[in-house]
């Protein structure tokens, strides 16, 4: 029976070339990118490591299954089932309910710029409130939690900028009452790297100070300028 502390689940992709972050690829390169989701994928081990609760790490696929068992030992590997985002996430949800898990917040991978204090506000607002979602800039989700079960939602736009707003409505719609908690962003094309190296500048944690570096790198080749 797990401990009674929220539970942590990160989504995550094994890097590889040609998959993951293909938006991100599409203006910077493929290597570049993967460089990134390399980079992306330790700063959300180092949010995991940070946690004072249970984690589970959830790979995209069953055949990624010993890869993530090796990032972390103190970890849990359940890897996703087929289908669309928000089918994987419900049945994810169900199955580490069916465990006695019972506070669960689910974050992906592609959001470095998230602080302690987005986690510590995460923990807290589900002591009051069914439903908590970290809006993103962008209209979608960088953090999202319960500490109920999820109702049906694979018919939501994933992936748009409406997908926030579709989420709280449903969740309202079903009586959950919903927490917006700090907001923050995640990265999805290149205009977003000044941006996150600027508010990288002054974190200590060494996933994002290697991460700073990384980005002062590709901010400064010849012929790169976004932002």
């Amino acid at each position: 029976m797990p401990e009674h502390k929220p539970t942590l689940v990160i989504f995550c992709k094994r890097p590889a070339l040609y998959q993951g972050k293909q938006r991100l690829a599409k203006t910077i390169g493929a290597a570049q990118a993967l460089l990134f989701a390399q980079a992306f994928l330790d700063c959300a081990l180092e949010d995991a490591r940070a946690w004072p609760g249970p984690v589970v790490l959830s790979p995209a696929s069953v055949d990624d299954h010993d890869w993530a068992a090796t990032l972390w030992l103190d970890a849990e590997v359940l890897a996703q089932p087929d289908g669309g985002l928000g089918h994987r996430l419900w049945i994810i949800d169900q199955q580490l309910r069916d465990q006695g898990h019972q506070q669960i917040i689910f974050m992906g991978t592609d959001a470095p710029m998230l602080l302690p204090g987005h986690f510590e506000q995460a923990r807290r607002a589900l002591d009051d409130h069914d439903i908590i979602l970290s809006p993103a800039l962008d209209g979608g989700v960088t953090l999202m939690g319960a500490r109920r079960g999820w109702p049906q939602m694979a018919d939501l736009p994933w992936s748009t900028d409406r997908l926030g707003h579709a989420l709280e409505q449903l969740c309202q719609a079903q009586g959950y009452p919903v927490k917006n908690i700090r907001p923050s962003y995640d990265i999805d094309v290149a205009e977003d790297m000044p941006r996150l190296r600027r508010d990288l500048s002054t974190d200590p944690r060494p996933a994002r100070r290697a991460l700073y570096d990384q980005l002062g790198g590709f901010l400064t080749q010849d012929g790169v300028k976004y932002g």
